[in-house]
């Protein structure tokens, strides 16, 4: 058992020993399935603390041949798998914690670095298999493999941290891509290669090194879905292992979304919630909001418009194929998005290619984000929006309307268009707080009604459900007949209780923006 060569199975031992594990073995059937062929090289993009590493420790467990794993899998997914006899502790693992390197090489180049110590321990075992003198890692493991006929593992973790903590070093990012393309590519000794990072493979002109790689990102994870976090099913069982509410999880960590697991939950942040038995900000608290911050303010025509729209609740269309995937070179507003995405701030449905802030958990971060300075307009509205649902609740109709004129117009100061879509917007976020104790759902323009908005209750929560319609050059009341007319409550199916209708007139005529307000309730 070595460090870089054939790793014990520790690191996956102690996650099972943890008291919240959750059993994610089924992705070693996927490995299996393509060890040895045309898609043995495999890069999984994830946000921090997605459950990367512990992966990693996993696959080392399942793999190396430098330990016996076999009751550290009894029970697990895997053991009923026809593969997991097959492969159990039979390879060569080569485990590569990237981010270690980098710190450790100090002076030294990274790739060097890393050359030297793999190869100090490779020589402890096979030194009689090459000359004293090679100490080229990719030659090395090449007459291993000719003298032995075994095939190697490559397990590496961080393997985008040369490009996200060495951003202007452009000469370094290059060698460690030609490093890697050499050690990896037509190499016989290869029998898989699985990476981990935040960014996908770097693309670099004609140093888009690394095109052998099957990519699976926060944009697409196709097979790997169920393996990027908990899915809705493992939270509802830790919620009622834990007497946790399963709606407030949702609403707090929730948001994540794919083609078949259409719930995929922030992993770090749901164990934290489990363990403090309180929901709160784990997961956007291992980071300073700095880093977010940065991209919000970068200087790309519509891109304070789109972040304003998806704090409003809307989703924006986002064009993912420019992004070169560094933390540095960005061209358009779609490049910063696209990095929003990959770092977790973002989520994205692909198949309307729709970015989204996904849950209340990264709210909060853009929200921490915002108050140090720049977005003083829409703090603004942020801070008036617990009265304005207070108003709304207590059925103070001039209040509302005062409170929504307001954030009209600051959301008017920023956005360049003035349409049905602002309007929206307007009341999103003039409603901002209510996202903590509702659902906010959005129905699609229809007719000259502009923002029809149902807040459902959480299970959790003891406040009425309500619907706000705004209509412009007519009356609030006329906002109330087109909520009744076109059945809107129909969106709060399965809802029984308390209802109130907000119909809000706006007088675009006037100079001034006149809005007028009426609250009614009902029973469903």
């Amino acid at each position: 058992m070595g460090i870089y060569l054939n790793p014990d199975n520790d690191g996956f031992r102690r996650a099972v020993r943890s008291e919240i594990y959750v059993d994610k073995t089924g992705l070693i059937a996927l490995t299996n399935k393509y060890l040895d062929t045309e898609q043995q090289f495999i890069c999984v993009s994830r946000p921090r603390r997605f459950g990367k590493s512990m992966a990693l420790g996993m696959l080392a467990a399942y793999y190396s041949c430098g330990c016996d794993s076999r009751k550290l899998f009894g029970g697990m997914e895997i053991e009923s798998d026809p593969t997991f006899e097959e492969n159990l502790n039979q390879y060569e693992v080569i485990y590569l914690n990237m981010q270690h390197f980098l710190i450790s090489a100090k002076d030294q180049s990274v790739t060097e670095y890393l050359e030297q110590k793999v190869v100090e321990e490779i020589r402890r075992v096979y030194g009689n298999l090459f000359s004293e003198r090679e100490t080229i890692l990719a030659v090395i493991l090449g007459e291993i493999y000719a003298v032995t006929g075994r095939k190697f593992v490559f397990l590496i973790d961080e393997w985008d941290c040369v490009m996200r903590e060495r951003q202007e070093s452009e000469g370094l990012q290059k060698q460690y891509l030609d490093f890697l393309r050499n050690l990896l590519k037509d190499q016989p000794y290869v029998a898989l290669a699985y990476m981990t990072g935040i960014l996908p493979v770097k693309k670099y002109g004609q140093h888009s090194a690394l095109n052998m790689f099957w990519e699976f990102s926060m944009i697409d994870q196709s097979f790997f879905e169920k393996y990027t976090g908990f899915t809705e099913t493992e939270v509802q069982e830790l919620c009622e292992r834990y007497a946790m509410d399963f709606a407030e999880a949702g609403s707090w960590y929730d948001g994540y979304q794919f083609t078949k697991y259409r719930h995929i939950y922030n992993p770090k942040s749901v164990v934290e919630a489990m363990h403090r038995r309180r929901f709160s900000n784990y997961w956007t608290s291992t980071e300073t909001y700095d880093a977010l911050k940065i991209y919000m303010d970068m200087d790309f025509d519509g891109l304070r418009e789109d972040i304003v729209q998806m704090l409003g609740g809307e989703r924006i269309r986002v064009n993912t194929q420019s992004f070169q995937n560094d933390m540095r070179n960005f061209r358009i507003k779609d490049d910063v998005l696209t990095l929003l995405i990959h770092l977790g701030y973002l989520a994205y449905d692909a198949e309307r290619e729709e970015a989204f802030i996904p849950n209340r958990e990264i709210v909060r971060e853009f929200e921490n984000a915002m108050s140090v300075g720049g977005w003083q307009e829409i703090m603004r509205i942020l801070r008036a929006s617990e009265k304005l649902l207070e108003d709304t609740l207590s059925g103070r109709e001039e209040s509302v309307a005062k409170g929504l004129e307001r954030a009209h117009m600051e959301v008017a100061s920023i956005l360049t268009y003035h349409d049905e879509n602002s309007l929206a917007c307007a009341i999103g976020l003039a409603y901002y707080s209510a996202r903590k104790d509702y659902r906010m759902i959005r129905e699609m323009p229809a007719g000259d009604g502009f923002a029809d908005i149902v807040f459902l209750p959480l299970p959790f929560c003891k406040k009425p459900a309500f619907v706000v319609e705004l209509k412009y050059n007519k009356s609030a009341e006329a906002a109330i007949r087109q909520i009744k007319d076109r059945r809107y409550v129909q969106a709060l199916a399965g809802y029984s209780g308390e209802i109130l209708l907000v119909g809000i007139g706006y007088d675009k005529e006037k100079g001034s923006k006149v809005h007028r307000c009426k609250i009614e309730r009902m029973i469903n």
